[in-house]
């Protein structure tokens, strides 16, 4: 058995609690998760990928400190995705909704050679996915949503049909002091006005999962010298 395979209930029973938790107060703790982690110039700092949801709706920056510099962080990035390095967060989780995610503990050199125009998929065929608008190795790589049918990027436009979203994932990585990392995680949403509730509600689950990312990130980095 994995060493990994005895603590996963127990991982995935703390994240639904950590979910519940965010959810039932999310009115109260939107401002805090929204940026989780981020400096005040951080919020404010332009980043690439930015211009691909120009006038966002909802968004985020958190951030994280990585004691390691880029070049250690960027190869856990480049495998992002369902059916590659996973997510790093509470696979057990995804998986109750049949995502079949499994995050990968080491570095994979088959798929580091990520693309623009790649597709990364947050589950099975038909579930929700993103286009690689970007890849800047070792600094920036920048996801736009995709139609989870044609799998095609969403293309911005002020004029939003019903059932209409886009949204950017962009992951930024800065040099910090002492040869850390500063890994930004920036999130950029519009959608047309009866999505609203639903976006509101993925809102704290997002920020649940994410975190978790962030902090797998940082632990397997640190495992991996």
């Amino acid at each position: 058995m994995p060493p990994s395979a005895s603590v996963q209930p127990l991982e995935t029973l703390l994240g639904a609690l950590q979910v519940s938790g965010v959810l039932l107060l999310s009115p109260l703790l939107r401002g805090w998760y929204n940026r989780w982690g981020a400096e005040p110039a951080e919020l404010q700092q332009p980043l690439p990928g930015d211009a691909l949801a120009p006038q966002p709706m909802l968004g985020y920056t958190r951030a994280i400190t990585i004691p390691a510099p880029p070049q250690r962080v960027w190869p856990w990035l480049a495998q992002i995705g369902q059916g590659r390095g996973g997510f790093y967060s509470y696979d057990g989780l995804e998986n109750l909704a049949r995502c079949d995610i499994h995050s990968a503990s080491r570095i994979l050199p088959e798929l580091q050679n990520l693309q623009a125009g790649d597709l990364v998929r947050l589950g099975p065929s038909g579930y929700p996915c993103f286009r690689v608008a970007l890849v800047e190795k070792e600094r920036a790589l920048v996801l736009i949503s995709a139609n989870p049918q044609t799998e095609q990027a969403v293309q911005y436009t002020p004029h939003m049909e019903k059932g209409y979203s886009i949204a950017t994932w962009q992951f930024i990585l800065q040099p910090a002091a002492g040869g850390a990392t500063r890994l930004l995680v920036r999130q950029r949403l519009s959608h047309s006005p009866e999505l609203a509730w639903v976006w509101r509600l993925t809102e704290p689950v997002n920020f649940v999962m994410e975190r978790k990312m962030l902090l797998g990130i940082r632990r397997r980095v640190e495992q991996n010298r």
